[in-house]
């Protein structure tokens, strides 16, 4: 039975669908105003192993995945500019330009990343009526109010505000993380719909309650996630940053609107750090993928990378990291291409494969437990079945793996090492191994021969 960590009831909990063998998931996307970063591909990597692990386990996962295309501004405290309206500002660009350009970036690194594909994408601009009939739900229900510059939730009725996070109303301080808006009935009432300022031309806004605004960030999430998986559904995910005040105030609205329970279990995605600091701009260490590529490397380098580390704990990304895991994923591939035969799955490491995701996850675990199939005494086709099994949550796409092409005289200097070593020349075989690891391959001796790989 999967055990994972639920940021409701923060412990490890046994995942039980709401439908035995179906699971809704909806997984918080990007807001495309900019490039997507390692960050973001960290917290998505987690959300594709955990559907990989769920439909491993012979689970049919409807994974839905939004675009936030407007209405994220760049406060907390629902104040500021619209991201989306902001960089269309500064690039001379349509706000649709800005968010088409950089959703199209946003897919095309997915693919890279060999992420599944979502059962279903949502853009939030697509879902106004959607978000402008739950507002009005909640304005009928009494939890929403209107103020100068907007409809906002009233916090104070709803005595579970704060779970999620261990942010209780009395433990909020004001202006701690909002700016203080003095019409709000409470400092933690958030924006469900906003109204356009007066004078400012928006180029996205819609005719609502009497006047032209926008939807708020929150509300967006909570729309489509239940018209899409229902009232109540089995997962969230997102990063940590995510849980208070967007997953706080998503529980809020969808609760207090439906009456029954919103989700079942959140799933949390900790920071990426990158050599010891927080990611930043002014730091200039915020990393995309095409950075890493133009440095050589490869997504699957940065997938293998993941790989190594736990989904709750803060991975610390650096170049030193990175090099490593692109050699030990060439390694990994190399070794598959070279047996052309595939066996049977055995049964032994499969159970352990299991165990370990089993346990919340543990893929570290998990990648050591893929060299110890290697390391065993399996036959090369077993352990290429084995390892072809568990790629299926891997998602390494080891079928895939073709074996380098090895430079004639590279072999050639191969075949007379393994000669020598045969006849116990030990001194000659050091030396002609040093000199194939000169050229920047390496040889590997085995039981039934020896395999050659670059460094």
């Amino acid at each position: 039975m999967l055990k994972i960590y639920n940021t409701l009831s923060r412990k490890l909990e046994e995942f039980r669908p709401i439908k035995k063998g179906k699971v809704g998931m909806y997984t918080c996307g990007p807001t495309v105003y900019d490039y997507d970063h390692l960050g973001h591909a960290w917290c998505y990597f987690n959300s594709d192993v955990l559907r990989r692990v769920l439909e491993y386990q012979g689970n049919e996962v409807k994974q839905v995945l939004n675009i936030t295309d407007v209405g994220h501004l760049t406060s907390d405290g629902d104040t500021g500019e619209d991201k989306l309206e902001k960089a269309a500002k500064a690039g001379g660009k349509t706000a649709r330009e800005i968010a088409d350009y950089f959703t199209e970036i946003y897919f095309i690194n997915r693919k890279k990343m060999n992420f599944l594909e979502p059962a279903v994408i949502c853009r939030a601009t697509d879902y106004i009526p959607e978000m402008i009939e739950l507002v009005q739900t909640l304005i009928d229900k009494s939890y929403g109010y209107e103020i100068s510059d907007g409809i906002y939730f009233d916090t104070s009725k709803f005595p579970h505000y704060g779970l999620l996070s261990g942010n209780t109303l009395d433990k909020l301080k004001e202006g701690a993380r909002v700016e203080i808006n003095p019409e709000k009935k409470n400092h933690t009432d958030f924006a469900l719909w906003k109204f356009s300022p007066a004078g400012d031309s928006r180029q996205m806004e819609w005719e609502a309650f009497g006047r032209q605004g926008f939807p708020g960030w929150h509300i967006e999430c909570s729309a489509m996630s239940m018209k899409h998986l229902g009232k109540t559904f089995d997962i969230h995910t997102g990063g940590e940053d995510n849980i208070f005040p967007h997953h706080e105030c998503e529980i809020a609205q969808s609760e207090s609107a439906s009456g029954v329970k919103f989700v079942n279990y959140w799933f949390h995605t900790r920071f990426l750090m990158v050599e010891g600091e927080k990611m930043s701009k002014s730091k200039k260490n915020f990393y995309r993928l095409q950075d890493l590529e133009e440095k050589g490397f490869l997504a699957m380098d940065l997938r293998y990378l993941f790989l190594m580390a736990h989904y709750r704990s803060q991975l610390n990304f650096t170049w030193a990291g990175i090099e490593g895991a692109k050699i030990a994923r060439a390694k990994l591939m190399n070794f598959v291409a070279g047996i052309k035969e595939t066996g049977k799955v055995n049964k032994g490491f499969k159970n352990k494969f299991l165990e370990l995701l089993n346990d919340d996850l543990a893929m570290p675990q998990v990648m050591a437990l893929v060299w110890e199939v290697i390391k065993s005494d399996l036959s090369d086709k077993d352990k290429k079945a084995t390892l072809l099994d568990f790629d299926r949550v891997l998602g390494l796409d080891l079928a895939k793996a073709e074996e380098e092409e090895i430079p004639e005289e590279i072999k050639a200097i191969a075949e007379k090492r393994w000669l020598a070593k045969s006849a116990k020349d030990f001194a000659q075989a050091d030396e002609l191994r040093q000199e194939i690891e000169d050229a920047g391959y390496i040889m590997e001796d085995g039981k039934e021969g020896y395999k050659l790989r670059k460094i």
